[in-house]
């Protein structure tokens, strides 16, 4: 039965680490922009500028 509650003390400060890195990660902008990145591989890169010796 002592187990039990070494198990739910011990997953209480699972999830409170887990939510606080969850905090932290929105506090120092990693959620910022969720859009660019799923759609910058279809933009198109620019091309290399080619020297005229390289003719």
């Amino acid at each position: 039965m002592g187990i039990i509650y070494v198990m739910i003390v011990v997953s209480l400060v699972v999830a409170l680490g887990f939510l606080g890195a969850f905090i932290w990660s929105v506090k120092n902008g990693q959620y910022d922009d969720d859009y660019t990145p799923s759609v910058r591989m279809l933009f198109d890169d620019e091309k290399p500028k080619q020297n005229k010796s390289d003719n």
